[in-house]
Protein backbone atom coordinates (compact mmCIF):
# COMPACT_ATOMS: atom_id res chain seq x y z
CA UNK A 1 0.00 0.00 0.00
CA UNK A 2 1.74 3.25 -1.21
CA UNK A 3 1.00 6.50 0.86
CA UNK A 4 -1.53 7.30 -2.22
CA UNK A 5 -3.16 4.01 -1.58
CA UNK A 6 -3.22 4.77 2.40
CA UNK A 7 -5.12 8.27 1.74
CA UNK A 8 -7.66 6.87 -0.49
CA UNK A 9 -8.29 4.45 1.95
CA UNK A 10 -8.56 7.14 4.73
CA UNK A 11 -11.17 9.22 2.52
CA UNK A 12 -13.25 6.15 1.93
CA UNK A 13 -13.15 4.87 5.48
CA UNK A 14 -13.79 8.59 6.66
CA UNK A 15 -16.76 9.21 4.15
CA UNK A 16 -18.01 5.80 5.49
CA UNK A 17 -17.56 6.69 9.28
CA UNK A 18 -19.42 10.09 8.81
CA UNK A 19 -22.12 8.54 6.67
CA UNK A 20 -23.24 6.40 9.43
CA UNK A 21 -22.72 8.25 12.45
CA UNK A 22 -25.38 10.62 10.35
CA UNK A 23 -22.67 13.19 9.92
CA UNK A 24 -22.08 15.50 6.55
CA UNK A 25 -19.15 13.79 4.38
CA UNK A 26 -19.25 16.77 2.29
CA UNK A 27 -16.29 18.28 4.72
CA UNK A 28 -13.86 15.83 3.68
CA UNK A 29 -10.82 17.67 1.55
CA UNK A 30 -10.80 15.96 -1.60
CA UNK A 31 -7.21 15.01 -0.61
CA UNK A 32 -6.58 13.08 2.81
CA UNK A 33 -2.95 13.84 4.15
CA UNK A 34 -0.79 10.81 5.33
CA UNK A 35 2.89 12.05 6.64
CA UNK A 36 5.68 9.38 8.08
CA UNK A 37 5.98 10.43 11.67
CA UNK A 38 9.75 11.88 12.85
CA UNK A 39 9.78 9.19 15.54
CA UNK A 40 9.16 5.67 14.01
CA UNK A 41 7.55 4.04 17.34
CA UNK A 42 4.67 6.03 16.53
CA UNK A 43 3.82 4.29 13.75
CA UNK A 44 4.09 3.78 9.70
CA UNK A 45 2.11 7.06 9.06
CA UNK A 46 -0.08 9.23 10.56
CA UNK A 47 -2.63 12.05 9.88
CA UNK A 48 -4.49 15.00 11.27
CA UNK A 49 -7.89 14.66 8.93
CA UNK A 50 -10.07 14.38 12.52
CA UNK A 51 -8.34 17.27 13.47
CA UNK A 52 -8.99 19.16 10.60
CA UNK A 53 -12.81 18.38 9.66
CA UNK A 54 -13.87 17.18 13.01
CA UNK A 55 -15.67 20.37 14.28
CA UNK A 56 -16.85 21.24 10.33
CA UNK A 57 -18.73 17.54 10.78
CA UNK A 58 -20.08 18.34 14.25
CA UNK A 59 -18.06 15.94 16.01
CA UNK A 60 -15.28 16.08 18.73
CA UNK A 61 -11.56 15.84 17.24
CA UNK A 62 -10.21 13.05 19.20
CA UNK A 63 -14.18 11.15 18.93
CA UNK A 64 -13.89 10.59 14.97
CA UNK A 65 -10.10 9.79 15.36
CA UNK A 66 -11.39 7.09 17.76
CA UNK A 67 -14.18 5.76 15.21
CA UNK A 68 -11.75 5.68 12.34
CA UNK A 69 -9.15 4.28 14.11
CA UNK A 70 -11.45 1.41 14.79
CA UNK A 71 -12.61 1.09 11.11
CA UNK A 72 -9.38 1.67 10.02
CA UNK A 73 -8.02 -1.59 11.83
CA UNK A 74 -10.32 -3.67 10.33
CA UNK A 75 -9.59 -2.34 6.40
CA UNK A 76 -7.22 -4.77 4.89
CA UNK A 77 -3.39 -3.94 4.65
CA UNK A 78 -3.51 -2.29 8.11
CA UNK A 79 -2.13 -3.56 11.25
CA UNK A 80 -3.59 -0.91 13.48
CA UNK A 81 -4.13 2.50 13.96
CA UNK A 82 -4.48 4.45 17.43
CA UNK A 83 -5.40 7.68 18.43
CA UNK A 84 -2.85 9.84 20.27
CA UNK A 85 -3.37 13.41 21.66
CA UNK A 86 -6.22 15.55 20.14
CA UNK A 87 -7.18 13.93 17.31
CA UNK A 88 -4.06 12.65 15.18
CA UNK A 89 -4.00 9.01 14.02
CA UNK A 90 -0.88 6.74 13.87
CA UNK A 91 -1.13 3.94 11.89
CA UNK A 92 0.73 1.01 11.11
CA UNK A 93 0.76 -1.25 8.16
CA UNK A 94 0.66 -5.10 7.46
CA UNK A 95 4.02 -6.16 6.11
CA UNK A 96 2.17 -7.44 3.46
CA UNK A 97 0.32 -4.04 2.50
CA UNK A 98 4.27 -2.58 2.73
CA UNK A 99 5.29 -5.16 0.17
CA UNK A 100 2.72 -3.85 -2.22
CA UNK A 101 5.38 -0.04 -2.72
CA UNK A 102 8.03 -3.01 -3.28
CA UNK A 103 6.13 -4.13 -6.63
CA UNK A 104 4.72 -1.09 -7.73
CA UNK A 105 8.01 0.48 -8.57
CA UNK A 106 9.38 -2.44 -10.04
CA UNK A 107 6.22 -2.40 -12.23
CA UNK A 108 6.64 0.90 -13.09
CA UNK A 109 10.52 0.89 -13.69
CA UNK A 110 11.73 4.13 -14.66
CA UNK A 111 8.15 5.91 -14.75
CA UNK A 112 8.01 5.37 -11.20
CA UNK A 113 7.20 8.71 -9.69
CA UNK A 114 6.13 10.13 -13.35
CA UNK A 115 2.58 11.50 -13.09
CA UNK A 116 -0.01 13.70 -15.74
CA UNK A 117 -0.59 16.52 -12.98
CA UNK A 118 0.83 19.15 -15.13
CA UNK A 119 -0.55 17.25 -18.57
CA UNK A 120 -1.66 20.33 -21.33
CA UNK A 121 0.40 22.49 -19.78
CA UNK A 122 2.91 24.27 -22.11
CA UNK A 123 5.84 25.80 -20.51
CA UNK A 124 8.68 28.00 -21.40
CA UNK A 125 11.57 27.66 -19.00
CA UNK A 126 14.68 30.03 -19.65
CA UNK A 127 17.69 29.65 -17.66
CA UNK A 128 21.40 30.35 -17.84
CA UNK A 129 20.89 32.74 -20.92
CA UNK A 130 24.10 34.01 -19.97
CA UNK A 131 25.38 36.92 -22.09
CA UNK A 132 28.12 36.36 -24.99
CA UNK A 133 31.11 37.93 -23.70
CA UNK A 134 32.47 35.50 -21.88
CA UNK A 135 32.68 31.95 -20.40
CA UNK A 136 29.65 30.71 -18.12
CA UNK A 137 30.46 31.73 -14.38
CA UNK A 138 29.56 29.69 -11.71
CA UNK A 139 26.03 31.64 -10.96
CA UNK A 140 25.07 30.55 -14.80
CA UNK A 141 26.41 27.32 -13.90
CA UNK A 142 24.27 26.33 -10.70
CA UNK A 143 21.45 27.68 -13.59
CA UNK A 144 22.39 25.11 -15.75
CA UNK A 145 21.93 22.07 -13.31
CA UNK A 146 18.94 23.54 -11.34
CA UNK A 147 17.40 24.34 -14.78
CA UNK A 148 18.17 21.31 -16.38
CA UNK A 149 16.77 19.37 -13.56
CA UNK A 150 13.17 21.24 -13.63
CA UNK A 151 12.58 20.49 -16.84
CA UNK A 152 13.13 17.27 -16.04
CA UNK A 153 10.54 17.15 -13.13
CA UNK A 154 8.31 19.07 -15.05
CA UNK A 155 8.21 16.80 -17.62
CA UNK A 156 8.01 13.91 -15.03
CA UNK A 157 4.91 15.22 -13.95
CA UNK A 158 3.20 15.63 -17.66
CA UNK A 159 3.95 19.10 -18.40
CA UNK A 160 4.96 19.96 -22.28
CA UNK A 161 8.39 21.73 -21.38
CA UNK A 162 10.28 23.82 -23.91
CA UNK A 163 14.02 24.38 -22.95
CA UNK A 164 15.10 28.09 -23.79
CA UNK A 165 18.15 30.37 -23.69
CA UNK A 166 17.90 33.99 -24.04
CA UNK A 167 20.95 35.25 -26.38
CA UNK A 168 21.82 38.40 -25.88
CA UNK A 169 23.75 39.28 -29.00
CA UNK A 170 22.39 43.35 -28.71
CA UNK A 171 23.92 46.20 -26.69
CA UNK A 172 26.50 47.88 -24.78
CA UNK A 173 27.96 44.65 -23.40
CA UNK A 174 28.31 43.14 -26.58
CA UNK A 175 30.02 46.48 -28.01
CA UNK A 176 32.41 46.51 -25.22
CA UNK A 177 33.46 42.79 -25.68
CA UNK A 178 33.91 43.76 -29.74
CA UNK A 179 36.25 46.98 -28.60
CA UNK A 180 38.09 44.42 -26.44
CA UNK A 181 38.97 42.05 -28.72
CA UNK A 182 40.19 44.38 -30.81
CA UNK A 183 41.97 45.91 -28.36
CA UNK A 184 43.51 42.46 -28.11
CA UNK A 185 44.28 42.08 -31.34
CA UNK A 186 45.71 45.46 -32.45
CA UNK A 187 48.06 44.84 -28.93
CA UNK A 188 45.94 47.85 -27.20
CA UNK A 189 45.18 48.72 -23.73
CA UNK A 190 41.56 46.87 -22.27
CA UNK A 191 38.91 49.54 -23.00
CA UNK A 192 37.36 50.91 -19.59
CA UNK A 193 34.95 48.73 -18.72
CA UNK A 194 35.78 45.99 -21.52
CA UNK A 195 36.74 42.20 -21.11
CA UNK A 196 39.90 41.17 -20.01
CA UNK A 197 40.84 36.85 -19.52
CA UNK A 198 42.85 34.75 -21.59
CA UNK A 199 40.04 33.99 -23.55
CA UNK A 200 39.83 36.90 -24.79
CA UNK A 201 42.97 36.83 -26.65
CA UNK A 202 42.35 33.57 -27.69
CA UNK A 203 38.68 34.58 -29.99
CA UNK A 204 40.70 37.33 -31.00
CA UNK A 205 43.60 35.32 -32.08
CA UNK A 206 41.12 33.08 -34.19
CA UNK A 207 39.74 35.88 -35.50
CA UNK A 208 43.04 37.55 -36.80
CA UNK A 209 43.81 33.58 -38.33
CA UNK A 210 41.07 33.33 -40.64
CA UNK A 211 40.44 37.31 -41.44
CA UNK A 212 44.15 38.80 -41.87
CA UNK A 213 43.28 41.83 -43.45
CA UNK A 214 40.95 42.65 -40.50
CA UNK A 215 43.63 45.15 -39.05
CA UNK A 216 43.53 47.51 -42.44
CA UNK A 217 39.92 47.36 -42.16
CA UNK A 218 38.20 50.99 -41.30
CA UNK A 219 37.41 51.05 -37.83
CA UNK A 220 33.96 50.57 -38.18
CA UNK A 221 34.26 47.43 -40.38
CA UNK A 222 36.53 45.67 -37.98
CA UNK A 223 34.57 46.86 -35.10
CA UNK A 224 31.88 45.01 -36.89
CA UNK A 225 33.87 42.07 -37.55
CA UNK A 226 35.02 41.45 -34.47
CA UNK A 227 31.52 41.85 -33.23
CA UNK A 228 30.17 39.34 -35.39
CA UNK A 229 32.79 36.60 -35.50
CA UNK A 230 33.27 36.99 -31.52
CA UNK A 231 29.97 36.57 -30.29
CA UNK A 232 29.53 33.58 -32.77
CA UNK A 233 33.10 32.17 -30.96
CA UNK A 234 32.32 33.01 -27.72
CA UNK A 235 28.76 31.77 -28.12
CA UNK A 236 29.93 28.25 -29.46
CA UNK A 237 31.89 27.87 -26.68
CA UNK A 238 29.28 28.68 -24.47
CA UNK A 239 27.23 25.78 -26.15
CA UNK A 240 29.89 23.62 -26.40
CA UNK A 241 30.45 23.82 -22.38
CA UNK A 242 26.95 23.72 -21.47
CA UNK A 243 26.44 20.44 -23.62
CA UNK A 244 29.53 18.47 -22.13
CA UNK A 245 27.54 19.37 -18.59
CA UNK A 246 24.71 17.82 -19.72
CA UNK A 247 22.43 20.94 -20.46
CA UNK A 248 21.18 21.62 -23.98
CA UNK A 249 18.26 23.61 -25.43
CA UNK A 250 15.36 23.30 -27.59
CA UNK A 251 15.62 27.07 -28.52
CA UNK A 252 18.40 29.46 -28.61
CA UNK A 253 16.55 33.19 -29.21
CA UNK A 254 18.41 35.80 -29.96
CA UNK A 255 17.89 39.65 -28.59
CA UNK A 256 18.50 41.07 -31.69
CA UNK A 257 15.56 39.69 -33.77
CA UNK A 258 13.18 41.38 -31.43
CA UNK A 259 14.77 44.32 -32.89
CA UNK A 260 15.43 43.72 -36.50
CA UNK A 261 11.90 42.03 -36.61
CA UNK A 262 9.86 44.95 -34.87
CA UNK A 263 8.64 43.15 -32.45
CA UNK A 264 9.87 45.74 -29.87
CA UNK A 265 8.60 48.81 -32.01
CA UNK A 266 4.81 46.82 -32.10
CA UNK A 267 4.86 45.87 -28.51
CA UNK A 268 5.88 49.64 -27.57
CA UNK A 269 3.34 50.78 -29.61
CA UNK A 270 0.00 48.18 -28.33
CA UNK A 271 1.22 49.65 -24.65
CA UNK A 272 0.72 53.40 -25.65
CA UNK A 273 -2.64 52.42 -27.63
CA UNK A 274 -3.87 50.47 -24.47
CA UNK A 275 -2.35 53.95 -22.41
CA UNK A 276 -0.11 51.71 -20.23
CA UNK A 277 2.61 54.03 -21.39
CA UNK A 278 2.95 57.93 -20.79
CA UNK A 279 5.06 60.22 -21.71
CA UNK A 280 7.47 62.29 -18.92
CA UNK A 281 10.12 64.15 -18.95
CA UNK A 282 11.45 63.05 -23.07
CA UNK A 283 11.11 59.50 -22.08
CA UNK A 284 8.11 56.77 -22.52
CA UNK A 285 7.30 54.90 -18.75
CA UNK A 286 5.05 51.93 -18.41
CA UNK A 287 2.96 52.17 -15.65
CA UNK A 288 3.53 49.25 -14.02
CA UNK A 289 2.76 50.20 -10.16
CA UNK A 290 -0.78 49.77 -11.61
CA UNK A 291 0.25 46.23 -11.75
CA UNK A 292 1.49 45.94 -8.32
CA UNK A 293 5.62 46.59 -9.73
CA UNK A 294 7.16 49.18 -6.66
CA UNK A 295 7.91 51.45 -9.61
CA UNK A 296 6.94 52.58 -13.55
CA UNK A 297 9.74 51.80 -15.50
CA UNK A 298 11.75 53.82 -18.91
CA UNK A 299 10.75 51.88 -22.06
CA UNK A 300 12.09 54.48 -24.58
CA UNK A 301 14.33 56.60 -23.28
CA UNK A 302 14.75 60.20 -24.10
CA UNK A 303 17.16 59.76 -26.69
CA UNK A 304 14.66 57.48 -28.69
CA UNK A 305 16.25 54.17 -27.89
CA UNK A 306 14.63 51.90 -26.23
CA UNK A 307 15.79 50.61 -22.89
CA UNK A 308 16.34 47.37 -21.95
CA UNK A 309 12.57 46.55 -20.27
CA UNK A 310 11.49 46.99 -24.30
CA UNK A 311 13.22 43.81 -25.27
CA UNK A 312 11.51 41.85 -22.23
CA UNK A 313 8.50 43.37 -22.77
CA UNK A 314 8.45 42.21 -26.70
CA UNK A 315 9.92 38.85 -25.96
CA UNK A 316 7.61 37.99 -22.86
CA UNK A 317 4.61 39.17 -26.20
CA UNK A 318 6.88 36.48 -28.26
CA UNK A 319 6.13 33.88 -25.91
CA UNK A 320 2.71 34.22 -25.22
CA UNK A 321 2.20 34.01 -29.04
CA UNK A 322 3.78 31.08 -29.20
CA UNK A 323 1.42 29.39 -26.95
CA UNK A 324 2.77 28.57 -23.69
CA UNK A 325 0.71 28.71 -20.24
CA UNK A 326 3.58 29.34 -17.94
CA UNK A 327 6.53 31.36 -18.86
CA UNK A 328 9.30 30.38 -16.16
CA UNK A 329 12.49 33.08 -16.03
CA UNK A 330 15.76 32.05 -13.91
CA UNK A 331 17.43 35.07 -13.33
CA UNK A 332 20.76 35.60 -11.05
CA UNK A 333 20.55 37.44 -7.71
CA UNK A 334 20.75 40.90 -8.75
CA UNK A 335 17.52 40.46 -10.87
CA UNK A 336 15.02 40.85 -8.72
CA UNK A 337 13.66 43.92 -9.59
CA UNK A 338 12.60 41.66 -12.35
CA UNK A 339 9.73 40.47 -10.64
CA UNK A 340 7.63 42.83 -10.60
CA UNK A 341 7.95 44.25 -13.84
CA UNK A 342 7.58 41.11 -16.45
CA UNK A 343 4.64 40.43 -14.13
CA UNK A 344 3.21 44.03 -14.72
CA UNK A 345 4.49 43.90 -18.49
CA UNK A 346 2.03 40.45 -19.16
CA UNK A 347 -0.84 42.69 -16.94
CA UNK A 348 -0.36 45.35 -18.77
CA UNK A 349 -0.92 42.63 -22.16
CA UNK A 350 -4.14 41.63 -20.49
CA UNK A 351 -2.35 38.34 -19.63
CA UNK A 352 -3.06 37.12 -16.03
CA UNK A 353 0.50 37.64 -14.25
CA UNK A 354 0.51 34.17 -13.33
CA UNK A 355 1.39 33.29 -16.27
CA UNK A 356 4.84 34.69 -15.46
CA UNK A 357 7.30 32.91 -12.75
CA UNK A 358 11.01 34.91 -12.00
CA UNK A 359 13.35 31.68 -9.58
CA UNK A 360 16.10 34.02 -7.98
CA UNK A 361 19.42 31.94 -7.55
CA UNK A 362 21.66 33.14 -4.87
CA UNK A 363 25.25 32.87 -4.84
CA UNK A 364 27.80 30.14 -5.11
CA UNK A 365 31.42 30.25 -3.68
CA UNK A 366 34.22 27.90 -4.33
CA UNK A 367 36.19 26.80 -1.19
CA UNK A 368 39.47 24.75 -1.16
CA UNK A 369 40.71 24.11 2.18
CA UNK A 370 38.38 26.91 3.28
CA UNK A 371 39.64 29.38 1.25
CA UNK A 372 37.48 30.97 -1.41
CA UNK A 373 38.68 30.34 -4.42
CA UNK A 374 38.84 33.38 -6.72
CA UNK A 375 40.21 33.50 -9.94
CA UNK A 376 39.99 31.64 -13.17
CA UNK A 377 43.17 30.50 -15.25
CA UNK A 378 40.66 31.44 -18.46
CA UNK A 379 38.12 33.64 -17.36
CA UNK A 380 40.99 35.94 -15.19
CA UNK A 381 38.38 37.20 -12.51
CA UNK A 382 35.61 34.45 -12.10
CA UNK A 383 35.40 30.97 -11.68
CA UNK A 384 33.82 29.31 -14.51
CA UNK A 385 31.90 26.02 -15.34
CA UNK A 386 34.76 24.66 -16.82
CA UNK A 387 36.76 25.31 -13.76
CA UNK A 388 34.05 23.72 -11.64
CA UNK A 389 33.96 20.55 -13.77
CA UNK A 390 37.84 20.30 -14.17
CA UNK A 391 38.09 20.53 -10.26
CA UNK A 392 35.48 17.97 -9.23
CA UNK A 393 33.64 16.72 -12.50
CA UNK A 394 30.66 16.54 -13.60
CA UNK A 395 28.01 14.50 -11.68
CA UNK A 396 29.58 16.43 -8.45
CA UNK A 397 29.28 19.81 -10.33
CA UNK A 398 25.90 18.97 -10.91
CA UNK A 399 24.69 17.60 -7.70
CA UNK A 400 26.09 20.46 -5.90
CA UNK A 401 24.54 22.84 -7.47
CA UNK A 402 21.34 21.22 -7.58
CA UNK A 403 20.93 19.91 -3.92
CA UNK A 404 20.36 23.58 -2.21
CA UNK A 405 17.07 25.65 -2.28
CA UNK A 406 18.35 28.51 -4.78
CA UNK A 407 16.83 31.19 -2.41
CA UNK A 408 20.13 30.43 -0.15
CA UNK A 409 23.93 30.93 -1.28
CA UNK A 410 26.21 27.71 -1.81
CA UNK A 411 29.48 27.13 -0.49
CA UNK A 412 31.19 24.40 -2.49
CA UNK A 413 34.27 22.70 -1.14
CA UNK A 414 36.34 21.22 -2.97
CA UNK A 415 38.11 18.79 -0.88
CA UNK A 416 34.19 17.50 0.22
CA UNK A 417 33.39 16.94 -3.53
CA UNK A 418 36.65 15.09 -4.65
CA UNK A 419 36.51 13.32 -2.00
CA UNK A 420 34.93 9.12 -1.74
CA UNK A 421 33.22 9.28 1.86
CA UNK A 422 29.75 9.68 2.80
CA UNK A 423 31.01 13.38 3.13
CA UNK A 424 30.07 13.88 -0.29
CA UNK A 425 26.50 13.35 -1.03
CA UNK A 426 26.83 12.72 -4.56
CA UNK A 427 29.07 9.96 -3.56
CA UNK A 428 26.56 8.89 -1.02
CA UNK A 429 23.77 8.52 -3.05
CA UNK A 430 25.77 7.05 -6.39
CA UNK A 431 27.87 4.55 -4.06
CA UNK A 432 23.76 2.89 -2.67
CA UNK A 433 22.78 2.91 -6.27
CA UNK A 434 26.27 0.88 -7.12
CA UNK A 435 26.16 -1.62 -4.14
CA UNK A 436 22.64 -2.77 -5.12
CA UNK A 437 24.11 -3.07 -8.59
CA UNK A 438 26.95 -5.33 -7.42
CA UNK A 439 24.56 -7.42 -5.29
CA UNK A 440 22.19 -8.35 -7.99
CA UNK A 441 25.59 -9.21 -10.27
CA UNK A 442 25.91 -11.50 -7.70
CA UNK A 443 22.59 -12.71 -7.07
CA UNK A 444 22.77 -14.17 -10.38
CA UNK A 445 25.07 -16.93 -9.61
CA UNK A 446 22.97 -18.34 -6.70
CA UNK A 447 20.03 -19.18 -8.99
CA UNK A 448 16.95 -17.16 -7.24
CA UNK A 449 13.76 -18.12 -8.35
CA UNK A 450 12.19 -16.00 -10.88
CA UNK A 451 8.87 -15.96 -8.84
CA UNK A 452 8.05 -13.31 -6.77
CA UNK A 453 8.57 -13.97 -3.15
CA UNK A 454 6.33 -13.14 0.00
CA UNK A 455 6.94 -9.72 0.62
CA UNK A 456 5.71 -10.00 3.76
CA UNK A 457 8.94 -11.86 5.26
CA UNK A 458 10.05 -8.05 5.42
CA UNK A 459 9.37 -7.36 9.13
CA UNK A 460 12.67 -6.14 10.11
CA UNK A 461 12.75 -2.34 11.18
CA UNK A 462 15.28 -0.84 8.69
CA UNK A 463 13.42 -3.09 6.41
CA UNK A 464 9.93 -1.04 6.79
CA UNK A 465 11.90 2.30 7.01
CA UNK A 466 13.60 1.61 3.47
CA UNK A 467 10.08 0.29 2.05
CA UNK A 468 8.45 3.66 3.22
CA UNK A 469 11.22 5.62 2.25
CA UNK A 470 10.83 4.14 -1.69
CA UNK A 471 6.85 4.82 -1.25
CA UNK A 472 7.58 8.37 -0.54
CA UNK A 473 9.41 9.09 -3.87
CA UNK A 474 6.13 10.06 -5.99
CA UNK A 475 5.27 12.45 -3.55
CA UNK A 476 8.44 14.15 -3.55
CA UNK A 477 8.67 14.58 -7.29
CA UNK A 478 5.25 16.11 -7.24
CA UNK A 479 6.55 18.85 -4.47
CA UNK A 480 9.78 19.57 -6.39
CA UNK A 481 7.19 20.01 -10.02
CA UNK A 482 4.71 22.05 -8.02
CA UNK A 483 7.12 24.22 -5.56
CA UNK A 484 9.51 24.53 -8.93
CA UNK A 485 12.06 22.77 -5.92
CA UNK A 486 14.59 19.99 -7.88
CA UNK A 487 16.31 20.47 -4.67
CA UNK A 488 14.00 18.26 -2.87
CA UNK A 489 14.74 15.33 -5.30
CA UNK A 490 18.71 15.28 -3.88
CA UNK A 491 17.71 15.75 -0.32
CA UNK A 492 15.21 12.84 -0.88
CA UNK A 493 17.82 10.70 -2.55
CA UNK A 494 20.31 11.68 0.44
CA UNK A 495 17.62 9.60 2.43
CA UNK A 496 16.94 6.80 0.57
CA UNK A 497 20.50 6.03 0.37
CA UNK A 498 21.06 6.32 4.31
CA UNK A 499 18.05 3.55 4.69
CA UNK A 500 19.44 1.65 2.23
CA UNK A 501 23.16 1.36 4.12
CA UNK A 502 21.31 0.90 7.03
CA UNK A 503 19.63 -1.93 5.61
CA UNK A 504 22.77 -3.47 4.33
CA UNK A 505 24.89 -2.76 7.15
CA UNK A 506 22.83 -4.83 9.51
CA UNK A 507 24.48 -8.28 9.32
CA UNK A 508 21.27 -9.76 10.11
CA UNK A 509 19.49 -8.92 7.40
CA UNK A 510 21.77 -10.69 4.27
CA UNK A 511 20.58 -10.49 0.99
CA UNK A 512 23.10 -13.39 -0.56
CA UNK A 513 22.90 -16.51 1.15
CA UNK A 514 26.51 -17.58 3.07
CA UNK A 515 28.40 -20.23 1.26
CA UNK A 516 26.35 -23.22 0.52
CA UNK A 517 23.05 -22.29 2.23
CA UNK A 518 20.09 -22.46 0.18
CA UNK A 519 18.18 -19.99 -1.43
CA UNK A 520 15.30 -18.77 1.15
CA UNK A 521 12.34 -16.74 0.61
CA UNK A 522 13.23 -13.70 2.85
CA UNK A 523 16.66 -13.66 0.62
CA UNK A 524 14.68 -13.52 -2.24
CA UNK A 525 12.06 -10.71 -0.66
CA UNK A 526 15.09 -8.91 0.68
CA UNK A 527 16.62 -9.19 -3.28
CA UNK A 528 13.54 -7.78 -4.68
CA UNK A 529 13.68 -4.85 -2.27
CA UNK A 530 17.02 -4.51 -3.05
CA UNK A 531 16.20 -4.12 -6.88
CA UNK A 532 13.29 -1.61 -5.71
CA UNK A 533 15.69 0.60 -4.31
CA UNK A 534 18.28 0.64 -7.12
CA UNK A 535 15.42 2.01 -9.64
CA UNK A 536 14.20 4.31 -7.60
CA UNK A 537 17.99 5.65 -6.71
CA UNK A 538 18.24 5.71 -10.69
CA UNK A 539 14.88 7.63 -11.39
CA UNK A 540 15.92 10.49 -8.85
CA UNK A 541 19.31 10.44 -10.30
CA UNK A 542 18.46 11.01 -13.65
CA UNK A 543 15.95 13.65 -12.54
CA UNK A 544 18.91 15.54 -11.52
CA UNK A 545 20.97 15.29 -14.69
CA UNK A 546 23.56 13.35 -12.93
CA UNK A 547 24.42 8.98 -13.98
CA UNK A 548 24.07 6.14 -11.52
CA UNK A 549 26.55 3.99 -12.16
CA UNK A 550 26.80 0.24 -11.95
CA UNK A 551 30.06 -0.11 -9.97
CA UNK A 552 32.49 2.64 -8.27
Amino acid sequence: MTPADLADLLHATAAKVLVERGLDPAVLPDEVTVERPRNPEHGDYATNLAMRVGKKAGANPRDLATWLAEALSASDGVASAEVAGPGFLNIRLAASAQGAIIEKVLADGADYGSSHAFAGTRINLEFVSANPTGPVHLGGTRWASVGDALGRVLSAQGAEVTREYYFNDHGAQIDRFALSLVAAATGAPTPDNGYAGAYIAEIAGKITDAHPEAATLPEHQRLELFRAEGVELMFAQIRQALHDFGTDFDVYFNESSLFESGAVDKAVATLKNSGDLYEKDGAWWIASTEYGDDQDRVVLKSDGNAAYIAGDIAYFQNKRSRGFDLCIYMLGADHHGYIGRLKAAAAAFGDDPATVEVLIGQMVNLLSDGVAVKMSKRAGTVVTLDDLVEAIGVDAARYSLVRSSVNSSIDIDLGIWTSQSNENPVYYVQYAHARSASIARNAAEFGFDSATPDLALLTAEEEGELIRTLGEYPRVVASAASLREPHRIARYLEELAGAYHRFQTNKNLRVLPLGDEPVSSTNAARLRLVNATRQVLANGLALLGVSAPERM
